[in-house]
């Protein structure tokens, strides 16, 4: 991880401030997320606060502090999901997972996400699980969609 840290710092001689956001998006993009340890490298090679880089990074929710887990959940809350249930659906992924928006799974296989809209109104409420949609989503249905993910990891496992 340091390493492609580095790399990407390199790329970046003598910038300052106002490369920040490029910068954490580079860093995103390699490691998948932003560590402390990368929050703390940029910080230093730009010679800024750690509390500085974190204030910019939590201000924008693109940058996640998490890795994201083999299977990301995105949730769409735009108005058509909303107006047919996709906060049930959330509530009952947080529960069953066992893990809240914006976190993954202990286990690492889940992550969920909230998006503000897929764009697939017609099918909504919907989610999507590594890029697949599942339409049509309920509180129910999303445990067993849940379900179905763990059955085959576990048999890619056995």
């Amino acid at each position: 991880m340091k390493k492609g840290i580095e790399t990407i710092l390199e790329k970046h001689p003598n910038e300052n401030r106002d490369s920040l956001i490029p910068i954490l998006q580079e860093v995103q993009e390699e490691l998948g997320f932003l560590s402390e340890e990368s929050i703390v490298a940029v910080g230093r090679h730009l010679k800024l606060p750690t509390s500085k880089i974190y204030g910019v990074a939590t201000f924008y929710n693109q940058f996640r502090f998490q890795p994201l887990g083999k299977y990301h959940i995105q949730v769409c809350r735009g108005t058509a999901c909303h107006v047919l249930g996709s906060a049930t659906v959330m509530e009952e992924l947080e529960k069953h997972l066992k893990t809240k928006a914006g976190q993954t799974t202990k286990d690492g296989l889940f992550s969920i996400e909230v998006v503000a809209c897929i764009g697939a109104c017609g099918l909504a409420p919907v989610i999507s699980v590594n890029g697949e949609f599942h339409a049509k989503v309920t509180g129910e249905s999303i445990k067993q969609i849940a379900d179905n993910y763990r059955k085959d990891e576990e048999a890619k496992n056995n």
